[in-house]
């Protein structure tokens, strides 16, 4: 595939903001991520791999590695309900990951109920393995920042590790353990179907899976089936990489299909809120044939609520040719291609 470009300036929603820029350690000139065109020597491919082939709890939390802030930016738009940010941390190559996998950030202090060093959190990774710059040395999140009221007390609770990561400024350090995750690994087959959902912040393992075959000089990975990403956000103003998303089915539109479901601004057929599975079921016959194919992944990433939405409309549409779809999701899962990561 040819390399895309990502572009330095863009809208709020893009990749790459017009907010908070933090300075790369290398150089200025790199503080925004642009991925270059460049062979790359083989490296391993991920799903089917042995658990030794796969880099893992390379950093524990109790010896983290100590990563630093290169990028932070806002990527959601005005008026958007709630900050989501796209954050980038040098490692220097020491961090290991493949796409689909977490790593965690440990964030500094104490727990206040129990006097403890804060617990580490994890968080799907955005980046392709070899980082947002391509040079190996970075990984990136998409992070939300959590800000609710107290049910009880109604005040105001902040999420001690999103606001930690969503405040993070050129130079700071942050504690960093993993990789973790075998489930979401991309499959070997390029010649597959990937069927992507998410909601939120879940879009950050696809976007790592989409940026590998599309963004990417890759010669170990030539990607040449289909991979459909269905993304369900409140508003428009939170479609997190939509530019960068679109431009990339815009250079690949016979590999890449993409469909929001915008609840808030949205309605289906019925008139009823645009969810992930309302969106769903207007390719029901299509689904249907894809998750019938041998080589047809599923993966879902985000809130968990999403789960019994996507069961309900498969079992629907499964049900028209007297097929149990839990039964044949059980089937697809023990084959490995039926994955979710939800929270």
């Amino acid at each position: 595939m040819a390399a895309f470009v990502g572009s330095i300036m863009g809208s709020a929603s893009s990749f790459v903001g017009t907010q908070e820029r933090c300075v790369s350690v290398q150089s200025a000139a790199r503080a925004a991520p642009v991925l270059r065109s460049r062979a790359r020597a083989t490296v391993m491919s991920a799903h089917g791999l042995e658990k030794s082939q796969i880099p893992l709890n390379t950093f524990r939390p109790n010896a983290p590695y100590v990563g630093t802030c290169v990028y932070n930016s806002l990527i959601v738009g005005e008026g958007a309900p709630g900050e989501t940010n796209h954050v980038i941390i040098n490692t220097d190559g020491n961090v290991k990951y493949l796409e689909g996998q977490s790593v965690g950030v440990i964030p500094p202090g104490n727990d206040p109920k129990t006097g403890k060093p804060n617990k580490v959190r994890l968080y799907s990774i955005a980046s392709t393995r070899h980082g947002d710059f391509g040079d190996d040395k970075t990984v990136g999140l998409c992070v939300k920042r959590l800000v609710y009221n107290d049910p009880e007390t109604g005040e105001e609770v902040k999420g001690v590790c999103s606001n930690f990561i969503c405040d993070l400024k050129p130079g700071d350090p942050v504690n960093l353990s993993g990789p973790v995750g075998t489930g979401l690994l991309m499959p070997a087959d390029t010649s597959a179907t990937i069927i992507m959902l998410a909601t939120g912040t879940g879009i950050a393992p696809f976007r790592s899976f989409l940026r590998r075959a599309f963004a990417e000089n890759n010669p170990d990975y030539q990607f040449k089936g289909l991979m459909w990403l269905f993304l369900g956000v409140p508003t428009s103003s939170t479609l997190l990489y939509q530019e960068e998303l679109e431009e990339m089915q815009a250079k690949f539109p016979e590999n890449l299909r993409l469909d929001f479901a915008i609840s808030r601004e949205q309605t289906d057929k019925d008139g009823n809120k645009m969810y992930l599975q309302n969106k769903m079921a207007e390719y029901a016959e299509e689904l249907y044939s894809l998750f019938k194919k041998p080589n047809t992944y599923v993966y879902m990433c985000g809130l968990k609520g999403m789960a019994p939405g996507v069961d309900d409309i498969m079992t629907e549409i499964f049900a028209k040719d007297g097929l149990d779809w839990a039964e044949y999701r059980k089937e697809m899962k023990k084959a490995g291609r039926y994955e979710l990561e939800v929270y």
